[in-house]
């Protein structure tokens, strides 16, 4: 898909009045023209009460994300963010020893997302695209690196702000997982906003295999994965420090086969977790500069 910023053929062509230019000279000269900042950055911490990958469960105790991300002119980012486990026995269907208060992934991110203008009937459409190593630290791990790809394209503009978002693991099994999520942002309060939204998974035979087949005795197919249906509150405390909660529901509706491999993934971290969904929530904070 090309995706290219519409220009504005409207000032080429002359038809951009010189009172507007002139305004806009004197705003420049007043300084009340905001520039684009070489670099910003962002901060943050998030708690969540499971460890959720493609709706089953990585994790079946608390874990707490740490991540930082300096963007360079509003086009150009570069990431870091490491899951640290909270429990002694949070390891990946096995025993590696006491996690508790451990680091055992660093994803190290370097992207382009940038907003482009579509008109007024369509609004804003974001684009990031990314590269993501994923380390894992071996003392907590008999699982090798994996390596993805990312394109995510959002209408935020729009009511029900559709979002796509593609990921292709390079390393693992060479599979491809694409969410499309619908959703909406209500601002209960001044600063406070609610999100309720709904996505569903899909993975090819690849990305399905490669996740649910040491699971599941004879899995063979893709097809749709998981249901989300989540809330999120987010209550912006200052103009730079923002406080996130979020519950969320998941689940495989729609496929029974992927459902029972669903299920038997998740009961390979006991019979306290043999179903195929789960229920997810946690808080964040983040800090812009």
């Amino acid at each position: 898909m090309n995706i290219k910023k519409i220009a504005c053929a409207a000032a080429v062509c002359g038809c951009v009045s010189l009172a507007t230019a002139a305004d806009e000279v004197a705003e420049a000269e007043k300084g009340e023209v905001e520039e684009t900042p070489i670099v910003s950055a962002e901060f943050g911490l998030q708690f969540d009460s499971k460890y959720m990958t493609y709706g089953v469960i990585d994790g079946k105790d608390p874990i707490l994300t740490p991540s930082a991300q300096p963007t360079f002119l509003d086009w150009a980012y570069v990431g870091g963010e490491s899951i640290f486990d909270l429990t002694k026995g949070n390891g990946k269907r096995g025993d590696y020893g006491n996690r508790a208060g451990k680091w055992t992934t660093l994803d190290m991110t370097v992207g382009l997302a940038h907003e482009f203008d579509l008109g007024d009937t369509l609004g804003a459409l974001s684009v990031d695209v990314n590269y993501i190593y994923e380390y894992l630290r071996r003392r907590h791990s008999d699982m090798g690196d994996t390596q993805y790809v990312n394109l995510e394209l959002s209408l935020g503009d729009l009511w029900f702000e559709p979002t796509l978002g593609i990921e292709r693991d390079l390393m693992a099994d060479d599979g491809t997982y694409v969410n499309f999520e619908i959703g909406h942002g209500f601002e209960v309060l001044e600063r406070l906003t609610l999100r309720p939204a709904v996505g569903q998974g899909f993975g090819n035979s690849l990305r399905t295999k490669g996740y649910f087949s040491d699971a599941a005795d004879g899995f063979n197919h893709g097809g749709i994965m998981d249901t989300t249906v989540k809330c999120e509150l987010e209550y912006a405390i200052t103009d730079w420090l923002t406080f996130g909660a979020y519950v969320a529901y998941y689940d495989y509706l729609f496929d029974s086969n992927m459902r029972d491999a669903a299920r038997a993934y998740n009961a390979e971290w006991g019979k306290s977790c043999d179903r195929s969904y789960n229920f997810v929530c946690g808080v964040s904070v983040k800090a812009t500069f």
